[in-house]
């Protein structure tokens, strides 16, 4: 029974674009469904179920990671994700929503696109093969921000926890003003780490070969086709929907790596990124939703181990609660600041980083 839940547990994380259709088509209050789900219902459970830190068997490990059926998983929110989009876009174009219902689907169809769009573009985008990336980027797309590949994989990860990253955040700083900040200074490294790139291969940096440009081209052409096929007030709804992802994006960003920092060596180079640089949360339904995003140290020790393998550390710091409930708690600033800084100085403490700045 252990091993079927293992296997299947994941259908569960389905249940936000479902939530998404669902609320579409029925409208009403059934538009507050994925809101309800991720906001409300994961919240609550978290805080009474019981949460996992067990690691799969090195034996197991194996056998899982080579599942088809987990990356099925992912390869199929493709078109569930284009096509809850342009539902949604079809209803706006139509007129039928109240104004409680335009804003309740709004949400959650900016959740879905954040939650899962994103979130599965950052998993296929660590993969090896063509195929997976290529699906990270039509991920990506419908959010206007492709140029996370570039940022994420080639300066995040180097960067992490560095006052170089713009995606991790820094001990007292508000995530609101976190938000501007990382949005873009990300846009900005993301040109920088592709001209590096060019130079370094020996190419053009004005040329189609520059793949920031094809970017800016792609979601150009995505949003003229949307206001061909649905209006200009849906256009106006659909760059709406891309933002509340891309700000879902960047409160997860905040949440993981909140105040903590790598040492300078002597050397003049940041010490190895190692498991006390990421929050982590062993809360199970955060888990399954995030597709294991939560166990983030393990992540950032092997990127392109794959979502259904990731372990848990013991080192690894703790949220007070999982990811969605976290990110409630990180929209309220001195609640935040109250709960999480006694966490950090504990962390510096501990891993006797108290000789950095607070």
């Amino acid at each position: 029974m252990n091993r079927y839940w293992k296997n299947l547990k994941y259908l569960g994380a389905y249940l936000v674009p479902y939530g998404a259709l669902l609320g579409l088509y029925r409208q009403g209050l059934w538009v507050w469904s994925v809101v309800g789900i991720a906001f409300v219902l994961i919240p609550v459970l978290e805080l009474i179920l019981p949460y996992s830190k067990a690691n799969p068997a090195p034996e197991e490990e194996e056998e899982l990671k080579n599942r088809r059926f987990f990356d099925v998983l992912l390869y199929l929110h493709v078109p569930l994700i284009y096509g809850i989009l342009f539902y949604y876009l079809y209803k706006v174009r139509a007129g039928v929503f109240t104004p409680a219902e335009l804003a309740g689907a709004t949400l959650s169809v900016g959740v879905v696109l954040g939650a899962m769009g994103i979130n599965i573009a950052h998993e296929l985008g660590h993969r090896n093969t063509a195929f997976e990336r290529v699906l990270a980027k039509l991920l990506l797309l419908p959010n206007n921000y492709m140029h996370f590949i570039i940022e994420h994989n080639r300066g995040h990860h180097k960067n992490v926890s560095t006052p170089l990253d713009p995606a991790s955040s820094r001990y007292n700083e508000m995530l609101f003003s976190f938000w501007l900040r990382s949005v873009l200074n990300s846009y900005r490294s993301a040109w920088h780490l592709e001209k590096i790139k060019l130079q370094r291969n020996g190419d053009a940096f004005w040329s189609l070969k520059n793949e920031m440009i094809r970017f800016a081209f792609f979601q150009l052409a995505f949003a003229a086709f949307v206001t061909i096929l649905f209006g200009w007030k849906a256009l106006l709804f659909y760059l709406l929907v891309s933002l509340i992802g891309i700000l879902l994006l960047e409160t997860v960003n905040y949440i993981e790596h909140y105040g903590l920092q790598r040492r300078m060596l002597p050397e003049g180079i940041y010490e190895t990124v190692k498991p006390t640089h990421s929050w982590n949360s062993s809360h199970e339904l955060g888990r399954i939703f995030l597709f294991e995003l939560t166990r983030h140290s393990d992540h950032h020790f092997k990127a392109n181990r794959k979502y259904q393998v990731l372990r848990h550390f013991d080192e690894s710091p703790q949220l007070p609660s999982g990811y969605p409930g976290s990110m409630l708690l990180a929209l309220l600033p001195p609640l935040w600041f109250y709960v999480m800084n006694k966490r950090v100085k504990a962390i510096r403490h501990e891993h006797n980083y108290s000789d950095l700045n607070a």
